[in-house]
C-alpha cells in the first residue's frame, strides 16, 4: 500500500513497526491536512504506555533550523500535539470529527540534543508517553492529558505534557455557537520586521506592528499553508505558542535566540473576529544567557492565555 493510500486509512492501530520510523502515521490520526506536515512516523502501545516515533527535518518549510544550529523545538511542541491526538483516537477511542481543546500543554529540550547534526540527515525522536487525568462522562472520554519524555539516539532530549479536553461534534458545535463557520480573515495587519522576530519573510511573522505601550496585535495569515494546514474556526494553540516565541525574540532584541521551553495556558478561544493583543512581561535572567519571561493574550477585555516561554541567547547577541 502506498503512502498516500496509507494515510487516509482511519486506524492502522494493530501495526507493529520495530523501527517506528519507516513511514508517516496516517494524516487523519493527527488532524492534518498536508502529508509533508505529519511528523509521527509509528507507536507501540502497552496498556497506558505508550512509545511513538517522530522524524524532524532540518530543512521544515515554517519550523527549519535556528541560527544554523539546532533544530527549532517548535518541533517538540507539534509533535506532542500529533500524538496526542494520535492516541486520543487510537488509544481512547475518541471519534473522528470530535472537537477538541488544549488546555494546558508545556515542553522543554536540552540544548544540546537539538543541535543538527553533522553531515546533516533528520532527527529520529523517541516518545514516551503515558497517559493520565483520564474523565469520561456519558461513556466518552472528555478530559485526558499525556506526560511525555522524548530521546534522541538513546538520549534524553527532553520532555513534556499536555491536558485537553473533547466533546463530540454535536456538542462541539453547540458551544461554538454561530463561529462553528467562522474562518481566518482575508486581510491581515502590517507585521513588524522578520528579522526582529527570527524570520526571513512577511508571512511567516505573526505579530504585527506595535500597537502601544508595548502590546502588538495578534497577525492572522490564513493563507498560511502550515499554521493553518486545515480549516479552524479559532486561533490554533500552536499559532499563539508562536507568537508567544516572536514576542519573546522581539523583547529580547535576540532574533537568533534558541526556544528552550514553553508553558502554555488557554482559557478561552482566541476569536478571528475581535482583535487580540499580545504583550511580554520584563524577563527574568539567569546570568548564563537564559531569559524567561511570560507572554499574555488579550481579547475582549479578557486574557485568553498566556505562555511562559524560556529563551536562550548567545552572548553578545
Amino acid at each position: 500500500m502506498n503512502s498516500l493510500v496509507q494515510a487516509d486509512r482511519p486506524h492502522f492501530g494493530e501495526r507493529r513497526d520495530p523501527g517506528l520510523f519507516e513511514q508517516t502515521v496516517p494524516r487523519s490520526l493527527v488532524h492534518r491536512t498536508a502529508v509533508s506536515e505529519v511528523l509521527l512516523t509509528g507507536w507501540e502501545s502497552v496498556h497506558d504506555d505508550h512509545r511513538l516515533g517522530a522524524q524532524w527535518s532540518r530543512a521544515h518549510s515554517y519550523y527549519g533550523a535556528v541560527d544554523g544550529r539546532w533544530h527549532d523545538p517548535m518541533l517538540f511542541a507539534e509533535t506532542i500535539r500529533q500524538a496526542c491526538l494520535l492516541l486520543a483516537h487510537e488509544a481512547l477511542d475518541v471519534p473522528m470529527g470530535s472537537g477538541f481543546l488544549t488546555e494546558s500543554t508545556a515542553f522543554e529540550v536540552d540544548e544540546e540534543r537539538v543541535r543538527l547534526s553533522r553531515p546533516a540527515r533528520p532527527a529520529h525522536v523517541v516518545l514516551e508517553m503515558r497517559l493520565n487525568h483520564i474523565q469520561r462522562r456519558a461513556g466518552m472520554v472528555s478530559r485526558y492529558g499525556y506526560d511525555v519524555v522524548a530521546h534522541r539516539d538513546g538520549e534524553r532530549l527532553g520532555s513534556g505534557w499536555l491536558k485537553g479536553k473533547c466533546t463530540s461534534q454535536t456538542v462541539y458545535r453547540r458551544l461554538r455557537g454561530d463561529r462553528i463557520d467562522a474562518r481566518p480573515p482575508h486581510t491581515t495587519t502590517d507585521p513588524v520586521d522578520p528579522r526582529l522576530v527570527g524570520r526571513d519573510c512577511e508571512s511567516d511573522v505573526v505579530l504585527g506592528a506595535c500597537a502601544g505601550a508595548g502590546a502588538h496585535p495578534l497577525r492572522i495569515v490564513g493563507e498560511h499553508p502550515v499554521l493553518f494546514d486545515h480549516p479552524l474556526d479559532h486561533v490554533p494553540g500552536m499559532v499563539l505558542m508562536e507568537a508567544a516565541r516572536q514576542a519573546g525574540l522581539l523583547a529580547l532584541q535576540a532574533p537568533r535566540g534558541l526556544l528552550v521551553a514553553c508553558e502554555a495556558r488557554f482559557r478561552r478561544y482566541v476569536e478571528f473576529d475581535l482583535p487580540c493583543l499580545v504583550s511580554a512581561d520584563e524577563p527574568e535572567h539567569d546570568g548564563r544567557g537564559r531569559h524567561t519571561l511570560t507572554v499574555r493574550f488579550l481579547q475582549d477585555g479578557f486574557e485568553a492565555g498566556t505562555c511562559r516561554v524560556a529563551i536562550l541567547v548567545a552572548v553578545g547577541e
